[in-house]
């Protein structure tokens, strides 16, 4: 069964592309540009088709995911675009089984009245993968639906979803945020820690994500802005004014105090002394500084603290 067309889609004639548009980096949003512009030019709204859930939690269960944003941050991202309406597609077995031709007939079409489809240069959809652009044009001169390629982005770097999912695992930080045109962040809510880090002179606020599939960068040390919430919601959902902090970050095991296998996200702000347990922090990667690395003495590890504390206030 195929989901029901939400009642808030406009009846009028639209521009659209489909993605499920993670991160919603600048490949996107070029993309995205060019639908506007597509929809201004035949006096039609502009939309955006995508879907409640990966592709991959149905084709694949199996697998993990490693999401660069969740549902709520890509929605508020991609109305930021500008875009007039967004529709949210449940991906379903029964939908992944259908032909690109039915899925633009009786989804795009007959649901949400698309009239015309900017295809991404190289999107593929419909459960036979291996059709393409001229396959789509043809399908649209059939049901009455025009079909557009979109340009690639300018400049010569190719800039994916899975590009930006490589740099983070590599702790390349700064070549993410250059391709999604901002920050990578990770959201959660401050929670109790063992508190060595205090005993060292650094105290840390320790993060449990609001989302486990939001991937997480490499092990390692990292200059970090943070947003804190006092309300324990999420600054960029609600509008709520949010007190911003400069500070490092670790992520790993902590193999000088044999923290064993458990993996933690702790983060030292910068000259802050407030209690801010079980409340919202949004943490905003700037910088990589160094590999996870275990000291032999404990005195060793404070050395390197205070280095990387002065390397994040002088850069």
């Amino acid at each position: 069964m195929l989901p029901n067309r939400n009642i808030s889609a406009p009846l009028e004639p639209s521009v659209a592309t489909i993605g499920f548009f993670d991160g919603v980096h600048c490949g996107h949003r070029f993309l995205i540009r060019q639908v506007r512009d597509e929809a201004v030019r035949r006096g039609m709204r502009s939309m955006l088709v995508t879907f409640t859930q990966h592709p991959a939690r149905v084709l694949r269960p199996e697998a993990e995911l490693h999401l660069l944003t969740t549902t709520d941050e890509k929605m508020r991202l991609l109305r930021e675009t500008g875009i007039d309406d967004v529709q949210m597609l449940p991906f379903t077995p029964q939908l992944a089984a259908l032909s690109a031709r039915d899925f633009m007939e009786r989804v795009l079409r007959d649901r949400f009245n698309v009239r015309v489809l900017v295809i991404g240069y190289d999107h593929r959809f419909g459960h036979n993968r291996a059709e393409g652009f001229e396959d789509y044009v043809k399908i649209g001169c059939e049901i009455g639906m025009d079909v557009v390629q979109a340009r690639e982005l300018d400049g010569g770097q190719h800039v994916s979803s899975s590009a930006i999912r490589r740099a983070l695992a590599e702790g390349r930080v700064e070549d993410a945020a250059a391709m999604l045109g901002r920050p990578y962040s990770l959201g959660g809510t401050v929670v109790r820690g063992h508190h060595v880090g205090t005993d060292l002179g650094f105290p840390t606020a320790n993060l449990r994500l609001d989302d486990p599939d939001k991937l997480v960068p490499m092990n390692g040390a990292y200059g970090v802005e943070c947003a804190i919430s006092m309300f324990n919601v999420q600054c960029s959902m609600f509008n709520v004014q949010c007190s911003m902090f400069n500070g490092m970050l670790n992520i790993g095991h902590r193999p000088t105090l044999d923290n064993g296998t458990d993996r933690s996200i702790e983060v030292h702000l910068f000259d802050f002394h407030e209690d801010i347990y079980e409340q919202h922090m949004e943490i905003h990667f700037l910088r990589f500084i160094r590999n996870e690395k275990k000291f032999d003495t404990v005195a060793e590890l404070q050395k390197q603290l205070q280095a990387d504390r002065d390397f994040c206030l002088n850069n």
